[in-house]
This record gives structure tokens, sequence and C-alpha cells, in this order.
């Protein structure tokens, strides 16, 4: 299969070489980060799991985030809520004003580090979603063209044979199929980031969930007990 698309990228013309080019290179790009996102997804998906678990296990959010492993999403959502605190501590506020913004500063904080921690995850899966809609219409470009030769061929020589439409025909068979072979692997990946891409996403939620109803205990036994 390999010789055949090299034979007929040699033997092509420059426009075909050129599609076929572009093809070959998006098929680079759509496999360098099929290999560099399976990964690290599915290992964040596992860690998000496993910290989620241990934060509603923990006695107390200091605790809690200590024990946490500081480089994954779960820390970092939760860090975003604890900076915000820090500031709000700081600020030259009376503490009933403190008080009030408290809750509401931690949940945009909380929304704010799921929605950054969710964009560093899906850094790059804008290429295999180009791969997926692009690669098809460049290979019906290529399939039209092909044809176009053939047809210029079969009219410039007066002849239906074979040798005279072979080489357009089979520039359109070849762009179709590895238009195919670059689309149909990009989407299925793609889709399938989503899916783990969507399971974190609940995970992080669920974690800001159970971060800002601690923080709300926490805040109301301080209150209680004059601390």
């Amino acid at each position: 299969m390999g010789e055949i698309f090299l034979k007929v990228m040699l033997e092509s013309g420059i426009v075909i070489q050129f599609v076929m080019f572009l093809l070959v290179a998006m098929s680079i790009m759509s496999w360098t980060v099929v290999f560099m996102k399976i990964f690290g997804l599915l290992r964040a998906r596992k860690e998000c799991n496993a910290e989620y678990e241990a934060f509603q296990q923990a006695h107390d959010i200091a605790g809690a985030m200590k024990n946490m492993d500081q480089q994954t999403g779960v820390y970092q959502v939760g860090n975003f809520a604890l900076r915000e605190l820090r500031r709000l501590e700081k600020a030259d506020l009376s503490p009933s004003v403190k008080g009030r913004l408290a809750i509401d500063n931690v949940r945009r904080a909380l929304r704010q580090g799921v929605s950054v921690e969710l964009d560093k995850l899906g850094t790059y899966l804008v290429v295999l979603s180009t791969c997926t809609n692009i690669a098809p219409f460049l290979g019906l470009f290529g399939t039209v063209w092909g044809i176009m030769r053939a047809f210029n061929d079969l009219g410039m020589m007066k002849s239906a044979s074979l040798i005279v439409v072979g080489p357009g025909i089979a520039d359109a068979l070849a762009t179709t199929v590895f238009g195919l072979a670059v689309a149909i692997p990009s989407a299925i990946f793609y889709n399938m980031f989503l899916g783990i891409l969507a399971g974190i996403e609940t995970t992080l939620v669920n974690f800001a969930s159970a971060f800002l109803n601690r923080i709300q205990r926490e805040l109301a036994w301080t209150a209680e007990n004059g601390e």
C-alpha cells in the first residue's frame, strides 16, 4: 500500500503532490497529538479521581491540600480558591464584609480553576478536530482534480484506454483513501478524548462543590467559635 501511494506522489502532478503532502503532514500531526494526549489524559483522569476521593476522606481542607500532589488538576482548582481566600484576608475590609464576600469569591475562583484546568488538558485537541474536518475535503479536492485530469487526457488523446485515464483515476482514488485514512482516526480519538475530558470535568466540578461545602462548614464553625 505504501508503495502505491509513493508511486502516485512521484508520478502525479504538482497539485496532487501538494494535496498528498498536506495530508501526510496532517497525519503526522494528528498521530503526534494522539500519542501525547492518550497517556496524559488517562493519567490526569486517574489522578483526579484519586485526589478527589482522598479529599473526601480528609479531616479538613488544610490537611487535604497539604497531602495532595501539587501537579494534579484537583489541587490546582482548590489552590485557586485558597489564593482567593488569602487575598480576601489581606484586603482592607471589615470582618463582616469579608464574611459576606468569602463564599461568592471562592465559588467564582473554583469555577475559574475548573475552566483553566480543562483548557490545559484540552490543548492541541483542535489539531484532531481540524484534521477530522479538513482531511476529507482535501481528499475530495484531489479526487475531483484527478478525474478532471483523466477527462483532460481522454480528450487530448481521443482514446478511452486505461493507459490514458489510469493516472488521473489513480490520483483520484489515492487522495480519497488517504484523506479518509487521516480523518477517521482523528475523529475516533477526538471523540474519545472529549469523553475522557467530560469525565475529568465531572470530577473537578464535584470536587469544587465539595470544596465549597467544606469551606462553608469550616467558616461557619470558625465564626461560631470566635476564631
